[in-house]
C-alpha cells in the first residue's frame, strides 16, 4: 500500500496503526510546507534530529522533492520510502519518518539512539593477565571491538534477521582467507532457516543451528570476550553475534576447548599445562567421585583402604538412608543451594552460604541424616565441577546418571556407562568436525594445543581439524 499525497489521510492511517503511547506525531515546518514527523521517543536521538534534520529543512526555500532532500541531509542512512509498510518498519526500528503535505514520498532518517551499558570485564571470564574488555548488549559495539582486533579486509560480515516479531539482527563473522567456505555456507544456511517468533539471545540461535537438538553436550562455543572470539576466528572458526546478547557463538565447537582458557596464552606455558591437567582431573573427579564412593560402599568394600573403611563404618552408624539415597539427598541439597545462591540478591548470598555450609551441613550430620564422608565427597565434587564452568550444565546431569547407575549396578555399571559415553562422544560431529578432535581422530599436529600446549612460537600451523584455507599461522621466512 502506497502513501497518500494528503498529509491528513496519512496521519489518520498511521494513528490507527500506532496506538502506542510512545509513538510521537509532531507537525513541523519544512520550508513553507507542513510536514508530519513520526518517531518513538525512547529510541530516537532528538538532539541529532533537531540539529541535523529539522533546522536545515526549515531554512530551505523552496522545499525540493524528498529525493533531493535526502542528499542534502548530513545524516547517513537517510532514504526515501513510498510504502506504508516501510514507514511502519522504520518507526519500529527507531528511525524518524518525515511525511510532506502534497507528496506521496516520505523520508526515513536514521536517528536511532539506544542506551547500553559501558564496556567492562565480563563476570564469567575474569582474568589476572590479558585483555579485560567484554561484549555488551549492543551489537554495533561488539562489531567495533572485533574490528579493532582484526584489521583486515579479509574479515567478512554477513547480516541476517531472525524472528518474525523481534526481527533480531544476527551477524556471521569469518576470515575469508582462513575459514573453510563449507562451514561458512552451512552456518549462514542454518541461521537463515530459523523460523521463530523471536530470538532474544544468542542461546536461541545456538539451539536452532545444532545438528543434534537433544544432545546432552552443547554444539557451539560461547564467549563474552572479543579477544577470545578473534583468536578462534584466526584458527578458522566462524563467529556469530546476536543483537541484544553479550555472548558470542563460535563454530565448529570441540569438547576440549572448554579445558582451555584465554589466560593460558598470556602466562607461562608450564603453568598453563599444569592448569589444563588440573581441569581435566577435576572434571573426572566431579563426575566419578560420588558414584565410585557409593558403589564401593554397596558392592566393592574390598577396594576401600581399611583405615578409611573403619572411618566410614563409624560415621554411618544410625544413618537411616542407604548410601545411594544418602548421596542423592546430599546432591539435591547442593543443587537447591546452588539455584538459590544464583537467584538471591547479592546481599543475601553471604547469609545463604552460612546457612547452607554451617547450619544445614553440621546439623544434618549431628542429626544422623547424612554422614561426614558423604558431605566431604559431595563438597569436593561440587568444587571440582566449577573448575570448568562451561561444562557445569552437562556434567551436573551426567553426574546424576552415574550416581543412579552406581547405586543400581555398582562398578560394572560405571564401566559400561563410561564405554557408552565414549562411543557417543566419538560419534558426535558438528559442522563436519569431530567433537573429540584432535584425539579422535588423532591429529598429531593439533596436539600442540590440546590437553597440554606447546610453546607459542612452535604452534606454526592452524588446527588442521578445522580445515583452514591457509594452514600456516607463523611464517619463519624472513
Amino acid at each position: 500500500m502506497r502513501l497518500s499525497s494528503d498529509l491528513s489521510e496519512n496521519e489518520a492511517l498511521f494513528k490507527t496503526r500506532f496506538k502506542d503511547g510512545d509513538v510521537v506525531f509532531s507537525y513541523v515546518k519544512a520550508g513553507r510546507r507542513n510536514a508530519l514527523l513520526l518517531y518513538i521517543d525512547a529510541l530516537t536521538d532528538l538532539t541529532s534530529l533537531s540539529e541535523y534534520v529539522l533546522a536545515p529543512l526549515y531554512k530551505l526555500r523552496p522545499l525540493p522533492k524528498p529525493e533531493k532532500i535526502a542528499a542534502l541531509i548530513p545524516k547517513p542512512g537517510t532514504r526515501v520510502v513510498t510504502e506504508v509498510k516501510d514507514v511502519i518498519s522504520s518507526v519500529i526500528d527507531g528511525k524518524a519518518v518525515l511525511l510532506f503535505d502534497g507528496d506521496s514520498s516520505a523520508l526515513s532518517i536514521d536517528t536511532k539512539k539506544f542506551d547500553s551499558r559501558s564496556i567492562a570485564e565480563p563476570p564469567t571470564s575474569a582474568v589476572v593477565k590479558g585483555p579485560r574488555e567484554g561484549f555488551t548488549e549492543s551489537v554495533k559495539t561488539n562489531l567495533s571491538l572485533i574490528r579493532r582486533r582484526l584489521k583486515t579486509e579479509k574479515l567478512k560480515i554477513v547480516k541476517l534477521t531472525v524472528g518474525r516479531i523481534t526481527k533480531t539482527d544476527v551477524f556471521v563473522l569469518y576470515l575469508s582467507n582462513v575459514t573453510d567456505d563449507k562451514i561458512v555456507n552451512s552456518v549462514v544456511r542454518r541461521v537463515s532457516l530459523i523460523d521463530v517468533d523471536g530470538a532474544v539471545d544468542s542461546s536461541y540461535v545456538a539451539k536452532f543451528i545444532a545438528e543434534r537438538k537433544t544432545s546432552l553436550f552443547r554444539q557451539s562455543g560461547n564467549t563474552e570476550k572479543p579477544d577470545i572470539l578473534a583468536a578462534k576466528m584466526l584458527e578458522g572458526r566462524v563467529g556469530i553475534l546476536v543483537d541484544g546478547s553479550p555472548i558470542a557463538l563460535t563454530v565448529p565447537y570441540l569438547l576440549f576447548e572448554d579445558f582451555q582458557s584465554s589466560e593460558d596464552y598470556f602466562q607461562s606455558t608450564y603453568r598453563s599445562n599444569m592448569a589444563r591437567v588440573i581441569r581435566l582431573i577435576s572434571i573426572t573427579l566431579a563426575i566419578l567421585l560420588p558414584s565410585v564412593f557409593v558403589s564401593a560402599q554397596l558392592f566393592h568394600l574390598q577396594i576401600i583402604p581399611l583405615n578409611f573403611l573403619l572411618t566410614i563404618v563409624n560415621s554411618i552408624k544410625g544413618i537411616p538412608l542407604s548410601p545411594s539415597l544418602e548421596m542423592f539427598f546430599t546432591l539435591l541439597v547442593f543443587e537447591i543451594l546452588n539455584e538459590a545462591s544464583v537467584r538471591m540478591p547479592k546481599y543475601v548470598g553471604m547469609a545463604l552460604s552460612v546457612v547452607g555450609a554451617l547450619v544445614l551441613g553440621d546439623t544434618a550430620v549431628r542429626a544422623g541424616i547424612v554422614s561426614t564422608p558423604t558431605i566431604m565427597i559431595m563438597a569436593l565434587s561440587g568444587i571440582c565441577l566449577y573448575t570448568v564452568p562451561e561444562l557445569v550444565d552437562s556434567m551436573s546431569f551426567l553426574r546424576l546418571i552415574y550416581l543412579f547407575v552406581a547405586g543400581s549396578l555398582g562398578g560394572f555399571g560405571i564401566i559400561i556407562l563410561t564405554g557408552l559415553l565414549i562411543v557417543y562422544l566419538v560419534s558426535l560431529e558438528n559442522f563436519d568436525t569431530p567433537f573429540l578432535a584432535p584425539f579422535s581422530p588423532l591429529v598429531k599436529s593439533d596436539l600442540k594445543d590440546g590437553i597440554t600446549m606447546a610453546f607459542l612460537p612452535d604452534m606454526k600451523l592452524r588446527p588442521v581439524t578445522l580445515k583452514p584455507k591457509n594452514k600456516v599461522r607463523i611464517n619463519d621466512e624472513k
